[in-house]
């Protein structure tokens, strides 16, 4: 087996990973129950409380590590539970923070893009009160 061979992080025992470990497209050969956490949430469900039932390995160059290795975690999608839903409450008080992220604080203008703190949350044009406030707050 080569080492640049994908068949060097299978593992369906867990005994060198210590949990079931699989390449990068393997697992649903091996356990087709198994999941990412991005799979289960796209089904509308929930990893919580779920322990990590296995893991997918593959070389990336885009990994943190010396190895170039990178992992992701796998979950038995028969004990997800369904995603909670949000309170009223909770709805609106997201709809408006998305609504101050999108308002311009100088001119109060809505945008229908969210506008970067970097420059305060202005109009990215400019707008008529934002030379004054970028001057006061300097």
């Amino acid at each position: 087996m080569a080492a640049t061979s994908p068949a060097r992080f299978l593992d369906p025992t867990g005994e060198r990973f210590g949990v079931p470990t699989f390449p990068w497209g393997w697992s649903h050969f091996f356990d087709p129950d198994l999941r990412t956490k991005a799979q289960l949430r796209a089904e509308g469900l929930s990893i919580a409380g779920l322990e990590v039932a296995g893991q997918l390995k593959w070389r990336s160059t885009r990994a943190g590590n010396v190895a170039g290795v990178r992992t992701a975690n796998l979950y038995r999608r028969s004990a997800a539970r369904p995603v909670r839903p949000l309170s009223p409450a909770r709805e609106r008080s997201l709809a408006r923070a998305y609504l101050a992220r999108c308002t311009c604080t100088g001119c109060g203008r809505l945008w229908d893009v969210c506008l970067p703190t970097s420059n305060g949350r202005m109009c990215p044009t400019g707008c008529a009160h934002a030379d004054q406030l970028l001057e006061a707050a300097a």
